[in-house]
């Protein structure tokens, strides 16, 4: 009989084998549950068939190991094998044979016990099992660069001879603007390596023109980062230390080559990120969330509260504005919801992006922000201004953490009160996460239609318990069933956009909420998606098609000149519809 047996934090565990697929991974449905943050929801498939077993990766984020190496598509088990999924290893093994070499490895034990008696030295050990030896099979770390160092040393010293020769502060007093410094530094690093190189001191190993652009990017720029940023087929960067860089790639987590010298060059790049916001980090402050030029998210946290050195972490936006063509294409949504998205939006809905971490929730409404007429005047308020609106009439808010004495923040829910005085026609909040969600509610409900949000959730239902939550989060003891009228009213439209286990990222459900019965308040979904199996490599197969619901309003599109087939909402259709706008 087949089993599996399970290291976990050094705790072994057996079970039984029985034929079947078996999925592991940390979510609730896995039959095998690994519940670490470095497992994915369905990490892998474990398939057993007629005494053989294969395993395959479900495009999970940091991979799956057998023996060492990552597998990519169906491998075979067996007991001389072992998988290693995040900190946990696995081992497939044929009962009777684990009894056979059992006994063997007994027998030899105790040969070899005899002819060790009376010595002072220990037996050797006499274990040769795979899972004597489960901890150190670990992925093989990435082929190291054999110049890495040489690199490393090379580039200090020329930063310290550009120190002596740049004097900032004079610079600046100047009036020498960013661009003319860094025309300047350029000059000078080019000077130093073009007299080192004439000297016969340059490495032969190193290439000059790369060392140049390296100093460059370090003195005054974001360093390492530079390379990863201009890399398109990465969207999200980790620095966990100086010496650790991760980087995310379709859905994956890897290991970059990129290094920093030391922690100080890691402060040094967050100190450039956020100096120019008007955000500081230091000790009293220890974390700040900030943005790049480009409108890509910055998060960095330092000593003391980060152990293993400054972190940043930095969510890129994609440079060219995404479309609803693009989402189409990348299988996020389809025409159809694509255009009673765009209706929703000119017929004043107000509507709120929810899904987790990562899911694309800013993206989205960025794309939504576009269906918005020019006509009309836009006020944003974000944390960190990210969204990119294309009308010509917008007005963005950014709010303002506290000074060095505390004082003189200007909160989310600050801008959200002010900005209803500015006569916005359109107010989009980057997200609700605290006691601002009253006020977009009362915003929603006082004559300001057509507004957007975002809010981290696991479901359209859950969004309404998570703005109860909010709404308390501002201090006024209001009951429960004033809250949800409150929401029942301003609510019209629920977007759940997710990221699935192949690292896909896809609108869900498209919702609406119709209203309030008793103390429960009701919903439909106009559009659903639904996943219909696995595919090869773990791709996610499904397919997002409307349930059969008709929005309540409806019967309101006639006479606001809009002509919409209701095609568009039979599941049976199989069709692209347009919406028709008739000019007056």
């Amino acid at each position: 009989m087949l089993q599996l047996t399970t290291l976990i934090n050094g705790e072994r565990e057996t079970r039984a084998l029985t034929d079947g697929n078996w999925f592991i991974g940390r979510g609730e449905m896995c039959r095998i549950r690994l519940d670490f943050p470095d497992v994915s929801e369905r990490h892998a498939l474990l398939t057993v068939r007629g005494g053989e077993v294969e395993i395959k990766d479900l495009h999970s984020a940091n991979g799956t190991y057998v023996n060492g190496e990552e597998i990519d598509g169906d491998t075979r088990l067996d007991g001389s094998k072992v998988v290693q999924i995040g900190a946990s290893m696995l081992r497939v093994s044929d009962t009777a044979v684990d009894e056979a070499l059992t006994r063997a490895a007994e027998e030899r034990a105790r040969a070899e016990a005899m002819t060790w008696e009376g010595e002072s030295l220990p037996p050797p050990s006499t274990l040769n099992s795979p899972l004597s030896t489960l901890n150190s099979q670990l992925p093989p770390p990435p082929p190291p660069d054999p110049n890495r160092e040489l690199r490393r040393n090379v580039q200090e010293q020329i930063q310290r001879e550009l120190l002596k020769r740049m004097d900032m502060k004079r610079l600046t007093l100047q009036g020498v603007d960013r661009e003319g410094l860094e025309d300047t530094a350029r000059e000078k690093i080019r000077q130093i390596i073009d007299e080192v190189v004439a000297n016969g001191k340059f490495p032969s190993a190193l290439d000059p023109i790369r060392m140049e652009e390296d100093v460059f990017n370090e003195a005054m720029r974001l360093g390492p980062l530079e390379e990863l940023l201009a890399d398109d087929s990465v969207s999200e960067i980790m620095v966990n230390g100086p010496h650790k860089v991760y980087v995310e790639r379709n859905g994956k987590l890897q290991l970059s080559d990129c290094q920093f010298t030391d922690d100080q060059s890691v402060l040094a790049v967050i100190e450039r990120i956020v100096a120019p916001l008007g955000r500081r980090i230091d000790e009293s402050s220890p974390y700040v969330d900030a943005r790049l030029s480009d409108g890509s998210r910055v998060n960095a946290i330092i000593a003391p509260l980060a152990l293993s050195g400054p972190t940043i972490t930095i969510r890129k936006f994609s440079k060219k504005a995404l479309t609803a063509e693009d989402f189409i294409r990348f299988g996020t949504w389809t025409h159809n919801a694509a255009e009673f998205m765009k209706l929703c939006v000119l017929l004043r809905k107000n509507i709120i992006v929810a899904g987790g971490t990562g899911s694309g929730k800013t993206t989205l409404l960025n794309l939504l922000s576009g269906y918005i007429p020019e006509s009309e005047r836009i006020v944003t308020v974000e944390d960190a201004a990210e969204l990119r609106l294309q009308q010509p009439h917008v007005v963005r808010l950014e709010a303002r953490p506290p000074n060095i004495e505390g004082k003189g923040a200007v909160t989310i829910r600050d801008l959200v009160k002010n900005c209803l005085r500015m006569r916005p026609d359109r107010i989009i909040v980057g997200e609700c996460r605290g006691g601002e969600a009253l006020d977009m509610l009362q915003a929603m409900n006082t004559g300001h239609d057509g507004s957007l949000t975002t809010v981290h959730a696991n479901s359209p239902r859950d969004v309404i318990s998570r703005l109860e939550t909010m709404v308390l989060m501002s201090g006024m003891e209001l009951p429960s069933r004033a809250i949800r009228e409150q929401i029942a009213s301003a609510v019209d439209i629920i977007i759940h956009e997710s990221r699935l286990s192949d690292g896909s990222r896809k609108v869900v459900a498209i919702t609406e909420v119709t209203g309030l019965e008793g103390s429960q308040i009701v919903m439909q979904d106009i559009f659903a998606f639904r996943q219909s199996g696995v595919g090869e490599n773990g791709k996610v197969i499904g397919s997002f098609q409307p349930t059969g619901a008709i929005p309540t309003w409806y019967d309101q599109l006639a006479g606001r000149g809009i002509a919409c087939d209701t095609r568009m909402f039979d599941p049976d259709a199989h069709m692209d519809v347009n919406i028709a706008v008739k000019r007056r």
